[in-house]
């Protein structure tokens, strides 16, 4: 679903919000139970997707089949540094359980080092091994913003794309920062907006918030504040 030109709380509608909402459900100490409720909310909203830990993507699948919501998962959680091997076999692991878009984190350490080709290489191993398996399987790249300077942003984002990703998203949610619109500006002058896109995540908790974040040029927003974000802009539009 197209968001509008001018992207406002006045112009989106609920339906084109939830689009554009990868719904989290990663805490470590999540049960079985609340994976299932949380996708069943999902199936409800009509999110663009649900990005569960790796060990639910079977159960997310299952809940999920013919909704027309994604399952997506994580790899290289949530430090980035796992041999490219492992987060290869993480990837196919979790296309083979179902999923349908990876959200893998990359070496962060080895970027800020310097060693960019390195971190390039890694990203377009895991690309091209899931796309091999699942043609359509959208990938996307976790930078950890909160970690990196502007400068290191700018070289993952030119990194991802050229290995091959869809996405550049700002943060895992679970280091020492999330979100920011400057972050969000400089990934999205730092990519081709016809190769890849923008995710936001971390610390969007508020329908004001992901206004903003899609005004500066985020496609998709990874939240588990979905209910509470949709709800809010159908309560305004009644008002």
């Amino acid at each position: 679903m197209a968001l509008p030109a001018v992207v406002s709380v006045e112009t989106l509608t609920p339906e084109a919000v939830a689009k554009t909402i990868d719904h989290a459900l990663l805490r470590p100490e999540m049960t079985v139970d609340e994976v299932v409720e949380g996708c069943r909310l999902c199936a409800r909203l009509q999110v663009a997707s649900v990005c569960v830990r790796p060990c639910d993507v079977r159960i997310a699948a299952e809940q999920l089949r013919g909704t027309g919501v994604a399952v997506g998962t994580v790899i290289g959680f949530p430090h980035g540094s796992s041999p490219t091997s492992v987060k290869v076999c993480e990837a196919l692991a979790a296309l083979d359980d179902g999923a349908e878009e990876l959200d893998m984190v990359l070496n962060i350490g080895r970027l800020k080092s310097g060693r960019t080709d390195e971190v390039r290489d890694e990203i377009r191993q895991v690309v091209e091994a899931a796309k091999a398996r699942l043609p359509g399987c959208c990938v996307k790249v976790i930078l950890e913003c909160a970690l990196l300077t502007d400068d290191e942003k700018v070289a993952a984002c030119r990194a991802a794309e050229a290995a091959g990703a869809d996405y550049v998203k700002t943060s895992t949610g679970f280091s020492s920062g999330g979100a920011t619109l400057a972050d969000l500006g400089l990934m999205r002058a730092s990519t081709d907006p016809a190769a890849t896109r923008v995710k936001a995540s971390g610390g969007v908790r508020t329908l004001d918030f992901l206004v903003e974040c899609l005004g500066v040029g985020a496609d998709r927003i990874g939240t588990s504040a979905s209910e509470a974000i949709i709800a809010d802009l159908r309560a305004r539009r009644a008002a």
